[in-house]
């Protein structure tokens, strides 16, 4: 006779049962949702000693404890491998209640779970560092509320530094960390979902407005876009300096200051490039966030080796203009490296026109960031080293302006002077050379 077909309904975690679509309501319990989700197993094909072996066990256990465990974690399991616990043929078969039910069901791996409640961040940010602001776009996950996660989880802040969300309405972010918002959303969700876990994670930063001041070509505000996830591409000290054309020969590297807001005020962060330079050490090249300001203080001495060695670093930049006027032996506009003197400059235009050139002194002529212009004048040393005095650094734009000698500019007045003579003196000449010609040649006898 065959045995009548008997089912087994028991209490399994959400990883062992298909998800049920439920949306969660007021006061809805994510626990009761689990609890509730029933597996019926119909079991049409094993024969009866090993239905009683797992019936028996677990109407045992159901009827002793009044519900089923609920220490279940979210961990997948493998497919449910074939029983070998079976009878085989000709055996005989196990008394009904002696074979427990666990080791009859495959038991999954505690460690390596594949599954992740939350993204890992772009590597340019982090989760206790970065300030949420306006224009960010984020995840929100709750758990085991599908409706509010994933894709249809994807927000961006308003211009207020609010979200507006389902249920809870208008929630403010502004110059929060993602742990602060997400704490803070739990917070608002707690009176429609026992014991929310929320995570918020930052899909792509916003624009970043950073202010470069001090010791740089082109100081002010820049507006970046931040790469979301490259390394190779965040906004960093050095890239915010490129950007504003590059340090000048006076910046001092080793004490930049980035000055970053943070919700418990401003904070001020110490960049040492030289060290950057010298051992490599890209910590000091550090991730900028938007409101951060990077001062680059001027130096108090200059070093002509480390003026050489910074002048080749990627952010100073490539060449300067420099414009020449005066007695030298090729004026004009030159492109020179930003490490130049002034002595070096007068070198690359050819030199001093020796026969008129006032060589023991130029005019050096400087267009500075505030739109004044200041004009000095600087004694000539082609023996000095770098230094402010005697041979100054060159900015872009600068103007050098190289006058004439005394006696240049004495005979150079002198030739204005007596040109109109020459004029007078040059149409003798034309009258005496026509009276010549026109003379009557003399007859021979």
């Amino acid at each position: 006779m065959t045995p009548p077909i008997q089912t087994v309904a028991t209490h399994l975690p959400d990883a062992l049962c298909p998800p049920v679509p439920q949306r969660v309501r007021p006061i809805a319990h994510r626990n009761n949702i689990r609890v509730n989700t029933a597996l019926t197993v119909f079991i049409g094909t094993i024969t009866l000693p090993v239905i009683s072996a797992i019936a028996l066990p677990v109407a045992a256990q159901t009827s002793s404890t009044g519900t089923a465990s609920t220490g279940w974690t979210a961990t997948p399991t493998s497919p449910a491998a074939p029983m070998t616990n079976a009878p085989a043929q000709g055996q005989p078969s196990p008394q009904p209640g002696l074979q427990p039910l666990m080791p009859l069901l495959p038991t999954a791996p505690q460690t390596d779970s594949p599954f992740t409640l939350q993204q890992p961040l772009p590597a340019a940010q982090s989760r206790d560092t970065y300030i949420l602001g306006a224009g960010d776009a984020i995840r929100i996950d709750i758990f085991d509320v599908p409706e509010f996660s994933g894709q249809n989880g994807q927000y961006t802040i308003l211009s207020d530094g609010s979200l507006n969300l389902p249920w809870i309405g208008n929630v403010s972010v502004q110059n929060m960390t993602l742990e602060q918002a997400a704490n803070t959303l739990a917070q608002r969700y707690a009176r429609y979902i026992d014991d929310p876990l929320i995570t918020v994670t930052l899909l792509a930063p916003r624009p970043m407005r950073i202010g470069i001041i001090g010791q740089v070509n082109r100081p002010g505000i820049y507006t970046v876009n931040p790469a979301t996830g490259a390394t190779s591409q965040k906004q960093t000290v050095s890239t915010a300096i490129q950007a504003a054309g590059g340090i000048t020969q006076l910046a001092n590297v080793r004490a930049i200051e980035v000055r970053r807001p943070t919700p418990s005020g401003e904070q001020s962060i110490t960049v040492d490039l030289w060290r950057f330079l010298q051992a490599g050490d890209i910590s000091q090249d550090i991730a900028l966030q938007d409101g951060d300001t990077v001062v680059i203080p001027q130096a108090d001495t200059i070093d002509p080796a480390e003026s050489a060695q910074i002048a080749a670093a990627s952010f100073s930049p490539a060449t300067i203009n420099v414009n020449i006027v005066g007695e030298v032996m090729r004026p004009g506009t030159i492109a020179l490296p930003p490490n130049v003197s002034l002595n070096q400059a007068i070198m690359a235009a050819g030199g001093f026109n020796r026969q008129r050139a006032r060589q023991s002194e130029v005019s050096l002529i400087r267009l500075n960031p505030d739109g004044t212009v200041t004009k000095r004048d600087v004694e000539i040393d082609f023996a000095a080293s770098l230094n402010d005095a005697t041979n100054p650094p060159l900015r872009s734009n600068d103007i050098i302006v190289v006058g004439r000698s005394s006696l240049a500019s004495t005979s150079d007045f002198l030739n204005t002077l007596l040109s109109p003579l020459n004029g007078v003196f040059s149409i003798f000449r034309v009258f005496d050379g026509l009276g010549n010609l026109l003379a009557p040649s003399p007859r021979n006898p």
